[in-house]
């Protein structure tokens, strides 16, 4: 069928788009289609209507919360009638962003239902977040809502940073000084949000200029917080923090020096080479420390003290892989030749 270029041969709009839309269905459409469609219409404009009312929303939103859980196959034709813009425009559309109490509950159910959407496509849609009111509401959405909303817009963030047509607004994120205070707060202060928060940190280290503006940030210090603060808990992101850490440190000269002048940093980092249960984070442990100790004295005497020997021969004695224990014997001929010119 050919597509209809010319406008004068269907004088209505709305049909020249009802069959522009039939056309792309192609040999998908089939007599069901419209027994599928139809009542996700009716929940769209529901969503769309200013007459419903907010408890009329909230029950829509969580029959499509049902509907994805129960019925996973229809979820592609929520997208194909453009559920994932409304949803996000329905979030982040405040023209003048003011946190209300009162919608809590359904700026909530709208973001979970986004999170759902998002792996099925149509994420290009997020980056109406490069507009400057809608950054504005997800940052007053991240500044003040709850510890649920503030996990779910660390996970948006990690989806965000996966995309390469999101590329660009990752890279607002990342630089942006209320968003990194904020995840920063979180990841020192609040166990229950910090590993959400861990998560989104590693996801924007995907870009260079985003390790810049998180080692600028300070950024380094709270990470080094949040791997102290799981030494006793047995589920955290702590091997995550450190890889993160080592991508800092690795990334960026101001990276190495935040890490030996942050005087918990060389610490943190020694406990992670020897953790039965994450040995990932003892090889990124051994990379960071391998990095400033060949080029800082300061840091090498901190690690011997923190017990970096006693930490390097358990780990040689364990049943880590072949190229963990290959970079424990490294650092410590490192250690042992950097003390013998010294002498």
């Amino acid at each position: 069928m050919q597509k209809l270029h010319d406008p004068s041969l269907v004088p209505n709009h709305n049909l020249r788009h009802l069959i522009e839309q039939w056309r792309q269905m192609g040999h998908h459409f089939h007599p069901e289609y419209s027994t599928t469609i139809d009542p996700l219409l009716y929940l769209k404009r529901n969503l769309e209507s200013p007459h419903s009312t907010l408890q009329d929303k909230l029950q829509t939103l969580e029959k499509i919360r049902v509907l994805m859980d129960e019925t996973p196959s229809k979820t592609p034709f929520l997208l194909q009638i453009g559920f994932l813009p409304l949803l996000s425009q329905l979030l982040f559309g405040k023209l003048d962003p003011q946190f209300s109490r009162k919608d809590a509950d359904f700026e909530e159910k709208l973001l979970s239902c986004i999170l759902k959407l998002i792996p099925f496509g149509e994420f290009q849609c997020l980056n109406m977040l490069k507009e400057e009111s809608k950054l504005e509401s997800f940052l007053v959405l991240f500044e003040n809502g709850s510890g649920m909303m503030k996990q779910n817009l660390c996970r948006l963030v990690g989806a965000i940073s996966s995309f390469p047509e999101t590329r660009e607004l990752c890279a607002m994120i990342g630089r942006n000084h209320r968003f990194l205070q904020v995840i920063d707060h979180l990841i020192q202060q609040n166990f229950e949000t910090s590993e959400a928060g861990i998560e989104a940190i590693s996801a924007l280290c995907c870009l260079e200029s985003n390790r810049e503006s998180l080692v600028r940030e300070g950024l380094i210090n709270g990470l080094i917080t949040y791997i102290l603060n799981t030494e006793t808990k047995e589920r955290s992101s702590a091997g995550t923090a450190m890889t993160t850490l080592e991508q800092l440190v690795g990334s960026e000269r101001s990276g190495k020096e935040a890490l030996i002048k942050d005087p918990r940093g060389v610490k943190a980092v020694v406990k992670m080479v020897f953790r039965v249960s994450d040995h990932g984070g003892s090889e990124s442990a051994l990379n960071s420390l391998i990095m400033v100790c060949y080029e800082s004295l300061e840091a090498r005497e901190k690690a011997i003290g923190a017990g970096v020997l006693t930490q390097l021969l358990l780990l040689l004695q364990s049943q880590c892989s072949c190229r963990i224990k290959s970079k424990a014997r490294t650092l410590l001929k490192l250690l042992r030749s950097k003390w013998d010119e010294e002498q």
